[in-house]
C-alpha cells in the first residue's frame, strides 16, 4: 500500500552558482515561492496540486521535500516545481542553476 501507508517523496535541490534561491513555504506546505533564481527580481510562485505538501529538509540546506500519497500529484507538483526555474536566453551548458529532484 504505498502511497498511503508510506508516502510518495520526492527531493528536490536548490543548485546556483553565484545568486542563492530561496525557496520559501507558504500556505501550510501548499504553495511554494522562488526568489532570486539568477538575481532575477521575479517571485515564483508554484501551487502544489490537490493532497500535496511541501517542507523544507532540516538535515540538509536548499533542499525542499515533496509528499503526497497520489503519485501523479506528486510528481506533477515536483514537475511544475522544476520547470518555474528553467534557464532561458542564456547557455544551459554553463547556467545549470534551477531546481533539481534528486
Amino acid at each position: 500500500f504505498d502511497g498511503v501507508q508510506k508516502k510518495f517523496e520526492y527531493k528536490m535541490r536548490l543548485v546556483y552558482a553565484h545568486f542563492p534561491i530561496n525557496a520559501t513555504i507558504t500556505n501550510g506546505g501548499k504553495t511554494v515561492e522562488i526568489r532570486n533564481f539568477l538575481g532575477e527580481k521575479r517571485v515564483r510562485t508554484i501551487n502544489m496540486l490537490e493532497g500535496v505538501k511541501v517542507e523544507k529538509s532540516t538535515g540538509t540546506k536548499d533542499e525542499i521535500i515533496i509528499t503526497g500519497t497520489d503519485i501523479d500529484c506528486t510528481s506533477r507538483s515536483a514537475a511544475l516545481v522544476r520547470q518555474s526555474c528553467l534557464v532561458k536566453d542564456k547557455d544551459i551548458r554553463k547556467f545549470l542553476d534551477g531546481v533539481y529532484v534528486s
